[in-house]
C-alpha cells in the first residue's frame, strides 16, 4: 500500500462568479522515500493540492468537492478537525514558499521549533528549546545555540529558509511538502538547500512532495514527476523518461523553455523557446475540452469538443492527450 494515496480528487473554490474546479479529477499515489514533484505555471492548482493535503483549504471558499486523500490507508476528507491537526505538522509538514511571511516576526527562530515540539510532542519548554536547537544544527545553521534566539529578519533568505525546514522536520513527518523551497534564493544557496533536503531523506526515511515551476529542480531532486495544468494532470511518470520523451505539448513546451548552457557557450545562440499564451482564467477550468487547446500548435477540433482521455505509455508514463502517440 502506498504512503499517500489521492484519487479523482476535485476540489472547489467559491468566487464572485459561482463555483470553479480548482483541482479536477487528480490521482496519484506517493510511496515510501520517494522524492515526487508537482510541476507547472503559476495558477495550475499545485500549491492548492498542497493545501488539501494538509487539511488547509480556504475555510468558506475552498473545499474537497470530490475524491479521496488516503494517508497510510487512512481517508483524510472526512477527518475531524481534531484529527487532522494530529496529523499536520506531525505525519504530513510543509515548508511554505515565503519564509519571510511564513515565520512570526515577533517570536525567535528557536521558540517558533520549539512550539511545534510542545505541542505535538508534549516536550516541556527547556526539553523543546534544546531540540529546536539540534534541529538548527541538523539543517546546518552555523552557531545554533546562538541562532535560535534570532528573530527572522536577523536571518538571511537562505538561513530562514533552512529554520523553515527545521521547523517542518521537528516531529520526524512522513511527507514533507516543500513549496518553491528555493524561491527568491541565489543558485549556490539552491544547491545548499537541495543538498540538504537530499540528505534528510536518507537519514529519516521521509517521503517529499515538491512543487516548482523549475524543470532543472525536477530533475535534480526527484524520481517521479506530475506536470499539472489548470487543474488538472497533464503528464506523469519516471522524471527521466517524461523528460527524454514528453508525450504532452505543455510539458514538451515547460522543457523547452530552460536554456542550455551548452548551447549559450556556442556562437549559435537560438532564440529561448516560450510556450505562447497564459494559464486559463478559472472560468475557464473544468470545461469538457483540452484546456491547453488554445496554447497549443497541434489543436484538433477534437481537442475542442472533448477532455482528452489518459494514455499510458512505457516505465508508467501518462499523459492526458488526444495526440501523445504522435509525440
Amino acid at each position: 500500500m502506498a504512503l499517500l494515496e489521492v484519487e479523482n480528487l476535485r476540489i472547489e473554490l467559491t468566487t464572485r462568479d459561482g463555483t470553479a474546479p480548482v483541482i479536477d479529477d487528480l490521482s496519484f499515489t506517493l510511496e515510501a522515500e520517494e522524492t515526487l514533484s508537482f510541476v507547472g505555471e503559476s495558477g495550475c492548482g499545485k500549491s492548492m493540492t498542497a493545501l488539501a493535503l494538509m487539511g488547509l483549504l480556504p475555510e468558506g471558499i475552498g473545499r474537497v468537492a470530490g475524491g479521496h486523500i488516503r494517508f497510510n490507508g487512512e481517508e483524510l476528507t472526512t477527518a475531524t478537525p481534531a484529527r487532522l491537526r494530529e496529523i499536520r505538522g506531525n505525519d504530513i509538514s510543509m515548508i511554505f514558499q515565503e519564509p519571510m511571511t511564513s515565520l512570526n516576526p515577533v517570536f525567535t527562530v528557536g521558540e517558533q521549533i520549539a512550539e511545534v515540539l510542545r505541542a505535538h510532542q508534549g516536550l516541556s519548554r527547556s526539553a523543546a528549546w534544546d531540540q529546536a536547537v539540534e534541529l538548527l544544527d541538523a539543517v546546518r545553521i552555523p552557531n545554533p545555540k546562538g541562532r535560535a534566539g534570532d528573530y527572522p529578519f536577523q536571518m538571511s533568505g537562505g538561513q530562514r529558509q533552512r529554520a523553515m525546514i527545521a521547523i517542518a522536520l521537528a516531529c520526524q513527518p512522513k511527507i514533507l511538502i516543500a513549496d518553491e523551497p528555493t524561491t527568491a534564493l541565489d543558485v549556490t544557496v539552491q544547491a545548499q538547500i537541495f543538498d540538504l533536503l537530499r540528505d534528510l531523506r536518507r537519514q529519516t526515511g521521509t517521503s517529499i512532495i515538491m512543487i516548482t515551476h523549475d524543470m532543472g529542480a525536477v530533475a535534480e531532486m526527484a524520481e517521479r514527476m506530475i506536470v499539472m495544468y489548470a487543474g488538472r494532470q497533464a503528464e506523469i511518470g519516471p522524471v527521466e523518461q517524461i523528460i527524454d520523451h514528453a508525450r504532452h505539448p505543455y510539458t514538451q513546451g515547460l522543457i523547452s523553455c530552460v536554456p542550455h548552457i551548452q548551447a549559450v557557450l556556442t556562437d549559435d545562440r537560438p532564440d529561448l523557446v516560450e510556450v505562447p499564451g497564459i494559464v486559463p482564467s478559472l472560468r475557464e477550468f473544468g470545461k469538457d475540452q483540452c484546456l491547453f487547446a488554445s496554447r497549443c500548435a497541434h489543436v484538433t477540433q477534437t481537442c475542442l469538443d472533448a477532455r482528452p482521455p489518459q494514455k499510458a505509455f512505457s516505465a508508467g508514463q501518462i499523459a492526458d492527450c488526444w495526440h501523445a502517440e504522435a509525440f
